[in-house]
């Protein structure tokens, strides 16, 4: 059974860096897409940074500048890198992938970023 397991976050106060990791578990197969999303309070789910076909890199324009995504040599694992953390970067961090052609979501993350 195909998992993605995250870590890292917690709290953070502005200005701060905070790295995640998301780790798919339970497969041999490589991701095509794998990447992060945020819902913050209130507000709806919205793409972070994604890194499509294990190539190519999309970061949020919210985030450029301060954010970097890259993954493992075996495409199993990402890890996301920001900087200059903003309140607005508070929120629940999901990261999700494609493997095989199916969607999978991780449990999520908590962020928070104080003033």
């Amino acid at each position: 059974q195909v998992q993605l397991v995250e870590s890292g976050g917690g709290s953070v106060q502005a200005g701060g860096s905070l790295s995640l990791k998301c780790e798919s578990t339970g497969t041999n197969s490589r991701f095509t897409d794998m990447g992060y999303f945020r819902r913050a309070p209130g507000k709806e789910l919205e793409l972070v940074a994604m890194i499509t076909r294990g190539i190519s890199t999309d970061l949020a324009d919210s985030v450029k500048g301060r954010a970097e995504i890259r993954r493992d040599e075996g495409h199993r694992t990402i890890y996301l890198r920001m900087s200059y953390l903003k309140t607005e970067d508070t929120g629940i961090y999901y990261c999700k992938a494609n493997i095989g052609g199916s969607d999978y979501w991780g449990q999520g993350t908590q962020v928070t970023v104080s003033s």
